[in-house]
């Protein structure tokens, strides 16, 4: 860490990544394994931020059943018909778990669109087309206005949305902060490049500590 990659915890916002049903459930029809495994150390994460307001933004995938806005790699299988994260289905939704007390449903149609949407008090959803979170959305304009420089990465499957994002963070002069054990599919190689462009990479107990010391619990 130096002055200008150092996370200042008191400009900051957690984002979550693909947390979903159809991601996250054992036996879902498209399961990234050791997500489940990870969601009762991002709930910490969120109840914590919740009581102090800290921001939230949970980024989401949805893909439409004609297959017209998926990747390239999974185009073939949603057009045979397999729904995945479809709009208006519970396997698009967020894992309870990490939802506010009495969120908002999401409106589908309405995230398709690129509204960053309201779910809780100081809590976001948004919807990204590709792997990262700043990939054709409004997110940047969305932090800056909100004055925040910081942004704690948690969520499923590090090696595909998660690393995409914290790189697209970085690339945009943000703070980086890796929560690891917060994050499915980490592996140690992946580790080792992301804290060389500047990423702090922690624990879940280590950040809670770092963010109840800053701004109290």
């Amino acid at each position: 860490m130096n002055k200008y990659t150092k996370p200042n915890l008191t400009k900051c916002a957690v984002i979550t990544i693909d947390t979903q049903n159809d991601f996250s459930l054992p036996g879902a029809v498209a399961e990234i394994k050791g997500t489940n495994e990870v969601i009762p150390r991002m709930k910490s994460i969120l109840e914590v931020c919740r009581n102090i307001h800290i921001p939230i933004i949970h980024v989401i995938r949805i893909y439409k059943e004609d297959g017209s806005n998926v990747d390239l790699c999974r185009k073939e299988v949603i057009e045979s018909g397999v729904g995945i994260v479809s709009p208006g289905s519970i396997g698009a939704d967020l894992v309870s778990a990490i939802k506010p007390t009495n969120a908002k449903e999401l409106d589908y149609e309405d995230l398709l669109q690129g509204s960053i949407q309201p779910i809780g008090s100081s809590e976001w959803a948004l919807y990204k087309p590709r792997w990262g979170a700043f990939y054709k959305t409004n997110l940047e304009t969305f932090l800056r206005e909100k004055d925040i420089d910081t942004l704690i990465f948690t969520g499923c499957n590090f090696p595909n949305c998660p690393r995409t994002s914290v790189y697209e963070a970085s690339e945009r002069d943000f703070k980086v902060v890796m929560v690891e054990d917060a994050i499915s599919g980490v592996y140690s190689k992946g580790i080792d490049e992301i804290k060389n462009i500047g990423v702090k990479v922690c624990s879940t107990n280590q950040f809670i500590q770092d963010l109840e010391s800053v701004l109290g619990g």
